[in-house]
């Protein structure tokens, strides 16, 4: 069980760390379907998991690309950080209330609408140019309420929340790809940080053989694959990256929508 965890995690890290996601939505069938743990269990353990893989990609992805990249992003980063902070606070007290499958539901949907428009914008020509004003009021209104939907959908679902911030950051704000990756993990970082402890406190990881057995080896898997992935990151092309996106968008909601089915 442990090899095989490090040996799933590996890849998955390294589309992590080359786009700027957790790659949690992958992790999240293989712990259910191929280590037998409940959905809640998962959720909390996949967040532990998620929280080193952002480490490792954001050192890396720092000391490999400018930045300088990140400044025009800050108050994006501010605004989406506050507002899913904030959230991650709740969605732990809502795993066990709301119904899971009307949640994978609209999950579901929104990674496939937005997988479809990033695939779509790898082939345009240009950069997006952002849909919200120049108006650093709204900007930051708009990131907040952005932020409360992604710091949600992270603590409930166990992900960073890379698959929504990312998108966020190109069709709102007009990112550039490498920046809003980056970005993504700085925002996701403490988010993350505060879902777990959540669920640290309820008593979630109580359990030494979750440790040793799958958090351990599959965090040490993620975070070599982050690295590997952040040192390419600044080589593959940005239309690549679009459409690379998209396509693991799209399938992490087929892996959500497979995994609903199965339960």
């Amino acid at each position: 069980m442990r090899l095989a965890g490090f040996l799933i995690a590996l890849p998955i890290g390294t589309l992590g760390g080359l786009i700027g996601l957790g790659g949690a939505e992958f992790r999240l069938p293989v712990l259910v379907g191929v280590f037998g743990y409940s959905a809640r269990h998962a959720v909390a353990i996949n967040l532990a998991i998620s929280l080193i893989t952002v480490i490792a990609a954001l050192a890396i992805r720092l000391q490999t690309l400018p930045v300088h990249e990140l400044e025009p992003l800050l108050l994006p980063i501010v605004a989406l950080t506050c507002g899913a902070v904030s959230a991650a606070f709740a969605g732990t007290a809502l795993v066990g209330r709301l119904p899971e499958k009307r949640l994978q539901q609209i999950i579901v949907a929104f990674l496939t609408a937005i997988g479809l428009a990033l695939i779509a914008e790898g082939f345009l020509p240009g950069e997006p140019t952002g849909l919200l004003p120049a108006h650093d009021g709204l900007r930051l209104i708009a990131g907040i309420g952005f932020g409360l939907l992604i710091g949600l959908v992270s603590s409930m679902l166990g992900v960073a929340g890379g698959e929504l911030i990312i998108p966020t950051l190109l069709f709102a704000y007009g990112a550039d790809i490498r920046a809003a990756g980056t970005a993504s993990l700085l925002i996701s970082l403490p988010t993350v940080s505060v879902g777990l402890i959540r669920y640290a406190r309820r008593g979630t990881f109580q359990q030494r053989h979750d440790l040793t057995d799958t958090i351990a080896p599959m965090g040490v898997g993620s975070a070599a694959g982050a690295l590997i992935g952040g040192l390419l990151a600044g080589i593959v092309p940005t239309a690549l990256l679009k459409i690379g996106l998209g396509i693991i968008l799209i399938a992490s909601a087929l892996n959500m929508f497979r995994h609903q089915r199965a339960n």
